[in-house]
C-alpha cells in the first residue's frame, strides 16, 4: 500500500472539489493514483467532471499576435507572477508572438528564429534570465490562418494589450462583412475562454478521453442495478452529453445559455449576408498541465485529516 501524504489529499481535493475524507478514502482505495483517484470520486458521484485543462499551475503570460488573416499564440513560463508583471519580461513574450506569425508554431524553431534587436530568440530569453534573475521558458505556440475570412483574438482580463492568462484565436472563414466577422469572432472568443471547449466537434475529442468517460459512466450506470439494455442505453446517453457539452459547435452559447454555437454562426451568416464558417479555434491558459510545487498548507491538511507528511528530499 502507497503512503497517502496530506499533499495528495490537498491536491486531489483541490482538483475535484470533493470533501477530505473523500479524498484521503480515494487515495487508499487507488493505492495513491491520483487519476484513478478522481475517477474513483466521479464513479462514487463525489466529484465533477476534471478538466486537466483548467488547473493553473505556472506563470508566466499568454501572448496573441494576429496580422491579416493569420494570428499566433504563445505561452511563456516565469517562476513567480511579479515577473509577469515586468515590462522586460511582457515586451518579450509580445515579440515572440509577433515572430510565431512568420515563423510558425515549432517552438525549435520558434527559439532559433532572429530577434529583431539582434542575436536569436534563445539568446533574448537567456538574456532576460540573467537580468531579471528569474527562469522562464516557452513553452508551446499555435498558429492560425484562414485564405479569406478574419482571425480574431482575445485576452481574457488582460495584463497588457495582446497579454494575459487566458488567451483565445478565433478562425472565421467566408465572404462575409468583415466587420460582422470581426464581432462575431469577439463574442465567440469570449465564449471559449469562459467554456473550455476540447474540441471543435465532438469527432474530434481526444479518443483515450472518451475511453476514459465510457468508462466512468459505465461503472455508474452498472450501479444502478438496471437491466443490462437499459444500461447500455444510460451510457450511450451520458456519453451524448458528455460531447455535446465538450465540442464548441454543440455547446450553449454562454450569452444567452440556449443557443448552440453552431446556429449562432448560421444566424450571424444569415444576418451578414454572407457565409461564415467557424474553422477553428485555439485556447492557451497559462499553465494548463504543469504542477506546482505543493506549499506547507499540506501540514494543515494532515493535522485535519489524521495523514502523515511526506519527508521533505534533498
Amino acid at each position: 500500500m502507497a503512503e497517502i501524504t496530506a499533499a495528495a489529499v490537498k491536491e486531489l481535493r483541490e482538483r475535484t472539489g470533493a470533501g477530505m475524507m473523500d479524498c484521503k478514502k480515494a487515495l487508499n482505495e487507488t493505492n495513491g493514483d491520483m487519476e484513478a483517484a478522481i475517477d474513483w470520486l466521479r464513479t462514487k458521484g463525489l466529484a465533477a467532471a476534471a478538466k486537466k485543462a483548467g488547473r493553473q499551475a505556472a506563470e508566466g503570460l499568454i501572448g496573441v499576435a494576429v496580422e491579416g488573416t493569420r494570428g499566433a499564440a504563445v505561452e511563456v513560463n516565469s517562476e513567480t507572477d511579479f515577473v509577469a508583471k515586468n515590462e522586460q519580461f511582457q515586451t518579450f513574450v509580445r515579440g515572440v508572438a509577433e515572430l510565431a506569425l512568420k515563423n510558425g508554431a515549432d517552438t525549435d524553431a520558434l527559439l532559433k528564429a532572429g530577434w529583431p534587436e539582434g542575436g536569436t530568440v534563445e539568446e533574448k530569453l537567456t538574456s532576460n534570465i540573467a537580468t531579471i534573475g528569474e527562469n522562464q521558458s516557452l513553452r508551446r505556440a499555435a498558429v492560425l490562418e484562414v485564405a479569406n475570412g478574419v482571425v480574431v483574438p482575445y485576452v481574457h482580463n488582460a495584463a497588457a494589450a495582446g497579454l494575459g492568462k487566458i488567451g483565445v484565436l478565433v478562425a472565421l472563414e467566408g465572404d462575409a462583412d468583415k466587420g460582422a466577422m470581426e464581432a462575431l469572432g469577439k463574442q465567440l472568443a469570449m465564449h471559449i475562454a469562459a467554456a473550455n471547449p476540447l474540441a471543435l466537434n465532438g469527432e474530434d475529442l481526444d479518443p483515450a478521453l472518451i475511453e476514459r468517460e465510457r468508462a466512468i459512466a459505465s461503472e455508474k450506470a452498472a450501479e444502478s442495478g438496471k437491466p443490462a439494455d437499459i444500461v447500455s442505453k444510460m451510457v450511450d446517453g451520458a456519453m451524448a452529453k458528455y460531447r455535446k457539452e465538450n465540442a464548441l459547435m454543440s455547446q450553449l452559447f454562454v450569452m444567452d445559455n440556449k443557443t448552440k454555437i453552431e446556429d449562432v454562426v448560421a444566424a450571424e451568416a444569415k444576418k451578414a449576408g454572407g457565409s461564415i464558417a467557424l474553422k477553428n479555434y485555439v485556447r492557451f491558459q497559462l499553465g494548463e498541465g504543469i504542477e506546482k510545487q505543493t506549499s506547507d498548507f499540506a501540514a494543515e491538511v494532515a493535522a485535519v485529516s489524521g495523514v502523515k507528511q511526506a519527508e521533505p528530499t534533498n
